[in-house]
């Protein structure tokens, strides 16, 4: 079942023995960072307990066209989205539920239809599975309604959730199920697992990915490379290594292109202040060495207290992402406010 899994074997253990002994949780939450292979390893799992694998296999939100089909809703009026809630269902007794619109959210339509089909019972065998990807981005409704099926869940019913923190979601919510915490990979997991899918650049992939092997393959270098000279341009004014000037001639460009999301520059920021951070504390172990000199002057000029600060505020934006605020508003206020620091 996990023969091409890449780490976290304990993890895959505990499912087979779960299997074997017939002793299966009626709900599991999958937790970890990004790219780790929660929503594979629900796959796997699913596909030992109803099989046909090559059909719960299409329903990889990763494959072009699941992600094409996702990133086309984004353009529908919320009205459209609301008569027809997202979902795959390959195969008839697997349903994923991922988050869907402009705020990659989980709906409380997409929960209201997952119970009425939860009453159904299975086509094949004995049991359905549906996996909810990113329960953690569930709205208060959504998530409440989810609560009131993991209260009485039909007994053919396996719901797996995977959440990237746990500690996002309602403590019923977690109360109720049975987790499974995935790591990041060791080094040398990280090395096979590159070398086994041939991927170009491997010692800088290895290193920006940090453990998650999702990470190591869909991560575009050259599309890294222009979000982070527009945050290091950011980093550098507002750390006052810079005059505004500096950020001002990438953030009409960021605030004009229409398919990057905030978040996305929020994660590079994350790497960039770790790497600050590092440098801060005369450690030599950080995600971007070929623009060390760059980070050291940055690193040279501000206190611990500012890096601390910069991560809450980058924090803060992360959580008003999914409020669709204006990210080239976002990040120069970001940049005039810790300037003023």
């Amino acid at each position: 079942m996990f023969e091409d899994f890449y780490g976290n074997r304990p993890i895959a253990d505990t499912l087979e023995q779960m299997i074997a002994q017939e002793r299966i949780p009626q709900t599991l939450l999958v937790a970890g960072k990004e790219g780790l292979g929660k929503a594979t390893l629900a796959r796997r799992f699913a596909a030992r307990l109803l099989g046909s694998p090559e059909k719960i296999e299409q329903d990889d939100l990763s494959l072009p066209a699941n992600a094409e089909r996702i990133l086309e809703r984004e353009k529908w009026p919320s009205e459209k989205r609301v008569e027809d809630p997202l979902l795959f269902s390959t195969h008839p007794d697997f349903v994923v539920f991922p988050p869907d619109g402009p705020l990659r959210q989980i709906s409380i339509q997409q929960m209201r239809l997952l119970k009425e089909r939860a009453q159904l019972r299975p086509l094949h065998g004995n049991r359905r599975v549906f996996l909810i990807d990113h329960i953690d981005r569930a709205n208060e409704q959504a998530a409440n309604s989810l609560l009131k099926i993991l209260e009485e869940p039909p007994q053919h019913l396996i719901l797996i959730l995977t959440a990237e923190n746990p500690y996002d979601l309602l403590p019923t919510i977690r109360s109720r199920s049975v987790p499974l915490q995935l790591a990041p990979l060791s080094v040398e997991e990280m090395r096979q697992f590159i070398k086994a899918k041939g991927l170009d650049h491997a010692d800088r992939r290895a290193v920006l990915a940090q453990g998650s092997p999702g990470m190591a393959i869909s991560i575009d270098l050259e599309v890294y490379d222009r979000r982070r000279a527009a945050m290091l341009a950011l980093l550098q004014t507002a750390s006052g290594v810079a005059p505004f000037s500096q950020w001002a001639k990438y953030s009409e460009k960021v605030s004009s292109s229409k398919l990057e999301k905030l978040d996305f520059f929020l994660k590079v920021l994350y790497t960039l202040l770790g790497d600050i951070l590092a440098l801060s504390q005369k450690t030599d172990a950080i995600q971007n060495p070929d623009i060390r000199a760059e980070l050291d002057a940055i690193a040279a000029h501000v206190s611990f207290e500012w890096i601390r600060a910069a991560v809450k505020k980058v924090d803060e934006l992360m959580e008003l992402v999914r409020r669709n605020i204006q990210k080239g508003i976002a990040l120069d206020a970001l940049a005039l406010e810790l300037r003023a620091l």
